[in-house]
């Protein structure tokens, strides 16, 4: 009895031994180095005649950055192809093929004059991911995809895709490349007439994960490295157009002119007004404006300008609009001037980041001793189009600043990995297939 009972307390004593290795082991980790490396290296890709940077969706800087990205993808070992929506997918077979893929992603479009961080940091940390998996002799239990969206900075046009959600009128659109969402698409490999084929249902991934840089100053203001994404607003998009009446600028009396600008100035005033006449985070925004005739010495007869409002409740969106819209009214009345609104159906509903991926990026976070907080997103993301499919989770890093669709956006290696390290344990959580040991954290 006696040696039963020693034996019995060497085993507990091993595995207590065992336990602290396993834990104390360190966890696997991204290359930061690698990380900044491609993000130079796929800025290099779509200049303009300036020098400037110009990886619009569809233009040549583009489809080059893209083919160098599928190169890496397939030099890390994933199965890739382009789809009819002209996304590209890479695919890494798990141990049990009958799971649903734990799919992670983002975009590499950007916008005119733009960073070198935005989308494509989320994208190069997907394929991060899958390196430090082959690095590690990891095979998840899941199969994994990474997918990189075509034309996020265009409305989401790829995700949109995969979920049903494309407006097939918004193809006619045209994007800032020049060609219309349909060339596009041929353009980058897809087929605009095979669309329907690329639709995912509901259930046909496990999850769905994007990280981002913040593109506001809250984690470097308060010293946090990652935050946890509540939720991500819904967007409208108007385009308006307002006809007046040109004519000559020095021989047309002041109290008889129909000038188009003074009725557009007027109306910019009023979106600010009336978005500020509302309680709480809500945004409205006149981004763009176009004077055609161009010339001192004549009266704006035509404006054209945008109109773009978020906020977490698309009632909200709505009941300001109608609001400016009333507003439109007045204006032409008084200017003697017409004013038309069209909506550009390419907006999105507000979206919320499932509460178990909340947890599951805040557990890894916390594993890993990185601190982090909830927040929600006023920018829209490829990740709110895939919740229409199964669990979404979004991670933000810091951005300098809070700067960013321009040159002078950057996160820093560090903060980098910070949020790739989150994603990287959160696949791993998510997964569930692995020993503490594999990974080097503690799995609930």
């Amino acid at each position: 009895m006696k040696s039963l009972i020693l034996s019995i307390s060497f085993l507990l004593f091993s595995l207590s031994v065992m336990a602290q290795v396993s834990f104390s082991t360190d966890p696997i980790k991204v290359n930061e180095q690698r990380i900044e490396k491609r993000i130079f290296e796929l800025a290099a890709f779509g200049k303009n005649e300036k020098g400037e940077p110009f990886r619009v969706a569809y233009s040549q800087g583009d489809i080059e950055g893209r083919a160098y990205f599928m190169d890496l993808m397939r030099k890390a070992g994933l199965e890739v192809h382009v789809d009819y929506a002209g996304n590209i997918i890479g695919k890494r077979a798990g141990k049990d093929p009958s799971k649903k893929p734990i799919a992670f992603g983002s975009h590499i479009d950007m916008v005119p004059n733009g960073g070198n961080y935005d989308g494509a940091y989320g994208s190069i940390t997907a394929l991060e991911i899958i390196e430090v998996l082959n690095e590690n002799k990891i095979i998840t239990n899941h199969p994994l995809e990474v997918i990189i969206f075509q034309n996020e900075e265009g409305g989401l046009v790829g995700s949109r895709a995969l979920t049903g959600n494309i407006n097939k009128a918004a193809l006619s659109q045209r994007s800032a490349s020049g060609l219309t969402l349909e060339e596009g698409i041929r353009a980058i490999g897809g087929d605009p007439k095979r669309l329907d084929e690329v639709v995912r249902k509901k259930g046909d991934l496990t999850a769905f994960l994007e990280i981002h840089i913040e593109q506001s100053k809250v984690l470097e203001s308060q010293g946090i490295d990652v935050a946890i994404v509540e939720g991500i607003v819904g967007i409208e998009d108007w385009d308006i157009t307002i006809v007046g009446m040109a004519n000559h600028a020095g021989s047309t009396p002041m109290n008889d002119r129909q000038d188009a600008l003074i009725a557009a100035s007027r109306l910019v005033l009023a979106v600010n007004e009336v978005v500020n006449s509302y309680e709480g985070a809500q945004v409205g925004s006149v981004g763009k404006i176009s004077v055609p005739s161009g010339a001192p010495n004549v009266i704006p007869g035509k404006v054209e300008m945008s109109l773009q409002m978020r906020d977490l409740s698309a009632e909200k969106i709505m009941k300001m609009f109608v609001d400016i819209e009333r507003r439109a009214e007045q204006i032409a009345k008084e200017t003697n001037t017409q004013i038309q609104f069209e909506n550009l159906n390419l907006g999105t509903t507000p979206t919320f980041a499932s509460q178990e991926m909340q947890d599951k990026m805040m557990e890894a976070a916390n594993a890993l001793g990185i601190s982090n907080i909830k927040m929600q997103s006023g920018a829209g993301h490829d990740v709110q189009e895939m919740a229409a499919l199964g669990p979404i989770g979004l991670v933000f890093i810091p951005s300098k600043d809070g700067i960013s669709h321009n040159p002078k956006e950057y996160s820093s290696p560090k903060e980098m990995a910070n949020g790739a390290n989150v994603m990287l344990h959160t696949v791993l959580l998510l997964d569930k297939s692995l020993t503490e040991k594999d990974i080097g954290i503690q799995l609930k």
